[in-house]
């Protein structure tokens, strides 16, 4: 599910506009504690991806949905309106594009540097206070870390900081072994 968070042109506009309109509105924050709940909902929830990913659920349908949603979590109404808008504009499977691009934009104005950490099992308190002194070490400031499981990795961890991607895992090394021998 990484993959869903890669960033399209459509989603850099979409996100470009929310981010300029949050800012102007002095929202900034509430738009994206919005955002860092629908991301990990969109993790969560098979229904909210199939409702914005579906071909055969219109655009009336997901805009219910998606505002549905917003209301239902009580979100900011600037984020409220802009799910309505996206969903009307038949761009709702765009929405992690949204959510990435918003992400880049607000570290860009702010300087917050975010780190994702993705392991095969849940982490420790103690395991993710070790891995932000790391990064902190690493980066030279403090990271505003998000931890995800994917039990697909095997085992390891994966640390991905702004575009750069640090790949520990087990299925990855498997991967890189299997190369290996196949050319050997």
């Amino acid at each position: 599910m990484a993959d869903d968070y890669r960033t399209t042109e459509v989603g850099e506009r979409y996100a470009q506009a929310l981010f300029d309109l949050a800012d102007e509105t002095g929202v900034l924050d509430a738009v994206r504690a919005d955002l860092a709940s629908l991301r990990a909902a969109w993790g969560e929830s098979a229904d909210l991806r199939r409702l914005a990913n579906s071909p055969v659920i219109g655009a009336e349908d997901q805009q219910k949905g998606l505002v549905a949603i917003a209301d239902k979590a009580k979100f900011n109404g600037v984020t409220r309106n802009f799910l309505g808008l996206l969903a009307q504009n038949g761009r709702a499977r765009d929405l992690t594009a949204v959510i990435s691009g918003f992400d880049k934009l607000y570290a860009k104005k702010t300087g917050v540097v975010a780190a994702e950490v993705v392991s095969a099992q849940a982490l420790t308190a103690a395991q993710l206070k070790s891995i932000q002194s790391a990064l902190r070490a690493s980066l030279g400031k403090d990271p505003e870390m998000t931890a995800r499981v994917d039990p697909s990795i095997l085992g390891g961890l994966k640390v991905k900081v702004g575009s750069k991607l640090f790949d520990a895992s087990l299925k990855t090394k498997l991967d890189q072994m299997k190369f290996a021998l196949k050319r050997a």
